[in-house]
């Protein structure tokens, strides 16, 4: 089973997060969500469920530098 580990706001930014997730030995997915009239979605980042602890303490030291 997939686990959303966080809610990029665009897709540059899901795919950096996505890159270091897979740097750490992860195995992330991306899944656009909630497209608007302008064309512009928010990316969902997800892991296999056994792996979003870690992948939510990577992603928590890269959001707050």
């Amino acid at each position: 089973m997939w686990t959303v580990v966080y809610v990029a706001p665009t897709k540059s930014t899901a795919e950096r997060l996505k890159n270091m997730l897979q740097k750490e030995g992860l195995l992330p997915m991306l899944r656009p969500v909630g497209l608007g009239e302008d064309g512009r979605c928010n990316i969902e980042i997800l892991v296999p469920e056994s792996e979003a602890e870690e992948a939510s303490q990577v992603l928590g030291k890269a959001l707050i530098r």
